[in-house]
């Protein structure tokens, strides 16, 4: 239930979050060329909590085989309807959960998860999944916001409050090194930590690791 009721709050959200701008273009641009640096032209890539898929279109022409999916079907719906006026053959959307996917048994060479992990209620089962959906060797990329290290202000009074007045998603409150630790254990090897901010360290480390 808790899951639907985070799903219900994108869905509410979806055309207001449409309309935000990237806070830091800059380091956007950063994550996006080393995520291309990291995938080969005959990929086939899948994409968790895809929003309205600004990062698919950026990146799906790079790769053989795109599947962008979110379990927000509103965030899909405006993806789609972006879609259609900029088509991208080998991209699809899709209303999925990572447990979805890898019930149904089909393997991606590399898994992205942008501003997605710190949203999940199940971060240990969900990166069970993950590590299902690669095979060895596969790549599991990430930006995370970790909100352990963001301000205790935020994270002790000015999130929960967001959160009760329902103007706030769910978000976990793990800092990197948990993070780290999570991701470990779920059967990956970390390869690389970076900071893609243009100023500074915004707590949102970028992780590149691969399935053991």
């Amino acid at each position: 239930m808790k899951t639907a009721s985070d799903a219900r709050f994108w869905d509410r959200t979806s055309r207001r979050y449409a309309k935000g701008a990237i806070a830091d273009p800059a380091g956007y641009e950063r994550t996006l060329d080393r995520t291309r640096s990291l995938l080969l032209p005959d990929d086939g890539v899948l994409e968790l909590g895809c929003g309205t898929g600004t990062t698919a279109f950026r990146l799906a022409g790079d790769v053989r085989d795109y599947l962008a999916t979110d379990f927000s079907s509103e965030m899909i719906a405006i993806a789609s309807e972006r879609y259609a006026v900029d088509l991208v053959p080998n991209l699809v959307f899709r209303t999925a959960t990572a447990q979805a996917l890898a019930a149904e048994r089909v393997k991606y060479d590399a898994v992205l998860a942008f501003n997605y992990l710190h949203l999940l209620r199940d971060l240990s089962g969900t990166l069970g999944s993950i590590h299902a959906l690669l095979p060895s060797k596969g790549l599991f990329i990430s930006k995370t916001p970790c909100v352990g290290e963001m301000s205790p202000l935020i994270r002790l009074a000015l999130l929960p409050a967001m959160r009760a007045f329902g103007i706030a998603p769910y978000a976990g409150t793990f800092g990197l090194i948990e993070l780290s630790q999570e991701i470990t254990a779920a059967g990956f090897d970390i390869l690389d930590i970076e900071n893609h901010a243009t100023k500074g360290y915004d707590n949102r480390p970028y992780i590149v690791a691969r399935k053991r």
